[in-house]
């Protein structure tokens, strides 16, 4: 799922993208607020935070949430360049290795959690789980052509009322029938993810209250595997190439 793009990915690949890594993020994003307050995936409620912050004259206050803002964007920034860089050089498998990168420095994120107390540690968490949800959130978009987002659930609600339009139409007649089966397997897309947001949220929460900050490190891990399987099969694909491109030489 995390080697495949373009007209070569399937609605499974996208399938299992979008479950895995929403609900891993659904599962951060929650625990955070839970702890600290503040959403480090959600750039829709923090812009409208910085316009109030703005307008009633708290400079300070905004200040958080431009930095919010800021190191989501900049997440997205790097990973679009590491993957720019990657296909440029042609690296198998340069989505897994930005999957890869996200979930060392979410290990990182979870022993700051365990270690550092106070403001610092609540400054530290949101504003660096804001860097990863941007980072995560860019290599999704990228692979899947952004027909799947992983960290925000405000576009999968539009897209999911987009397609029940769409099938409300086909059942009246009024749209070409031959479009059905795209958008009954896009709806069921999108359902899928903000469903597994929700249940990873829900579950984040609970387990962030039993273990701390060890939810990171845990979420790293699986995140770890998942890069891990991509990076294997990219590596497997080149070494099937290169047998193939042998026997016919």
């Amino acid at each position: 799922m995390l080697i495949h793009e373009g007209s070569a990915r399937t609605n499974k690949f996208d399938s299992r993208l979008a479950v895995s890594l929403a609900a891993i993020a659904g599962a951060l994003n929650a625990a955070v607020f839970d702890a600290a307050g503040f959403f480090s995936g959600n750039m829709t409620g923090n812009v409208s935070a910085l316009s109030d912050r703005i307008a009633s004259g708290r400079p300070t206050a905004a200040l958080g949430f431009l930095a919010i803002i800021i190191s989501f964007i900049f997440g997205a920034t790097i990973s679009s360049l590491l993957i720019n860089a990657g296909r440029r050089k042609k690296i198998a498998g340069i989505y897994a290795y930005s999957i890869m990168l996200e979930a060392m420095l979410l290990a990182l994120l979870g022993i700051i959690d365990i270690t550092l107390s106070g403001l610092w540690r609540n400054a530290v968490i949101i504003v660096g789980l804001s860097f990863l949800m941007g980072l995560q959130n860019a290599v999704v978009t990228r692979i899947s052509n952004a027909r799947v987002r992983t960290t925000h659930v405000s576009g999968m609600a539009t897209d999911i009322g987009i397609e029940i339009g769409n099938l409300l139409d086909l059942i009246r007649g009024k749209a070409a029938s031959d479009n059905e089966i795209n958008s009954r397997s896009n709806l069921r897309l999108h359902i899928q993810t903000v469903a597994s947001f929700l249940t990873g949220g829900i579950f984040g929460v609970i387990i962030y209250h039993v273990i701390g900050g060890a939810l990171f490190v845990g979420a790293a891990t699986i995140l770890f595997f998942i890069a891990r399987s991509g990076i294997s099969a990219a590596k497997a694909q080149v070494r099937t190439r290169l047998s193939s491109i042998l026997l016919e030489k």
